[in-house]
């Protein structure tokens, strides 16, 4: 049967910032999938309750991994301790990013730093680490970008340019390892309905604006949800996408086709 391309059993799925939002929702719907899972976050807490999430899937507990991404040792560490406990590594999905407001007036040296440790530097780190054990497995990585990447936003200047480099960082890494049969791709979201907003700096009130904005930024009326971006992440990883490589799929509801009028 076709449906078994997306099966994901005696896979090990290492995905980066796996205690909220994305990463969470990629985690629990790879679970269901049958995959080995392990979950790296700042949140330990957090990152204990998705892990109950999946055990609801699955007997396997997933491998629960505690890093700072901006810190070289620990994203090394953090790869490390996957293979002594898995013995290997099939996906790697980069989705740990942060979001920080700023224009080009605004965004210090200091704040372009931050963004672009966490959002470029971490995955070409972990990349470069995890394509040794990629190229043994015939693996693939997805990495997490954002519309952010292929169409420009005000006030959000550092987090623009981060995930641009993603998108390019995603197309020459596939270039470089498709005659190993190593696949590379990354999903563009619109906005998606996660903490990631508040995190960067929105209270409430503004957070519930910038939602309802939403349904007219978006062709399809609505911002999109977690597990929708997570299908979209499986999907790529998966033998289904088996011919897919250096494509940014947008996962935006129509957002990066529209122009304003």
């Amino acid at each position: 049967m076709e449906d078994n391309k997306m099966q994901f059993a005696g896979k090990v799925v290492l995905i980066t910032g796996a205690s909220s939002g994305i990463g969470a929702a990629t985690a629990q719907y790879l679970a269901k999938l049958g995959a080995s899972l392990a979950l790296a976050g700042r949140n330990k807490q957090n990152l204990e309750k998705v892990a109950a999430e999946c055990a609801k899937s699955q007997n396997n507990a997933p491998l629960l991994l505690t890093a700072e991404l901006s810190d070289e040792q620990q994203t090394k560490t953090l790869l490390d301790d996957t293979i002594k406990h898995f013995g290997k590594l099939d996906v790697l999905v980069n989705n740990a990013g942060i979001l920080e407001t700023g224009s080009v007036e605004t965004t210090d040296l200091a704040q372009y730093d931050r963004v672009m440790n966490i959002n470029v530097r971490s995955i070409y780190q972990l990349t470069n680490l995890a394509v040794p054990h990629l190229i043994a497995t015939k693996g693939n990585i997805v990495n997490v970008s954002s519309v952010n990447g292929i169409r420009a936003f005000p006030g959000v200047f550092a987090y623009c340019i981060s995930k641009a480099a993603v998108d390019q960082l995603t197309r020459c890494a596939a270039l470089d390892l498709a005659p190993k049969q190593v696949r590379v791709n990354a999903v563009n979201p619109g906005v998606t309905v996660t903490n990631l907003h508040k995190r960067g700096g929105m209270n409430q009130e503004q957070y519930e604006v910038f939602i309802k904005r939403s349904q007219e930024t978006h062709a399809l009326g609505r911002p999109g949800t977690a597990e929708e971006v997570a299908r979209t992440i499986a999907f790529l990883a998966s033998d289904s996408a088996s011919f897919i490589t250096g494509a940014t799929l947008p996962v935006d509801g129509g957002r990066h086709a529209m122009c304003p009028r």
